[in-house]
């Protein structure tokens, strides 16, 4: 599985962005989908996850209320919508999947990873 994430940018404070991840596996469509973040000089934390019916999701609290995980299993995609953001959402952006269906905040668990796109908030 191939995993291209995009729609990352410069934004300012109180703005939003929504990334998203294009798999190339059909198979996309039984694996958990994930987003994590990784800040300059901290380590990658967990951001969203998706369960592949799509009805069950998990939220890191710093983020629960502004952002809005999403999938579109006809298109081999997955959505984050980012309100709100703050200078302190700035960070790479990584999208992941995992092939059992259970979502988790573990980036070990994820068996596959996108390149990261680039979220910058101004202030």
């Amino acid at each position: 599985v191939q995993l291209q994430a995009s729609g990352g940018g410069l934004v300012q404070a109180g703005g939003s962005l929504r990334l998203s991840c294009a798999a190339t596996a059909r198979t996309f469509i039984t694996y958990t989908m994930g987003w994590f973040r990784q800040a300059p000089g901290k380590e990658r934390e967990f951001v969203a996850a998706i369960r592949y019916t799509g009805r069950t999701t998990l939220y890191a609290d710093a983020v629960k209320g502004r952002f809005t995980i999403s999938r579109d299993s006809g298109k081999n995609t997955v959505h984050l919508q980012m309100n709100s953001l703050t200078p302190e959402d700035t960070a790479v952006y990584y999208c992941a999947a995992d092939r059992t269906n259970v979502p988790t905040t573990l980036a070990a668990n994820y068996d596959f990873w996108g390149q990261g796109t680039l979220v910058t908030v101004s202030s």
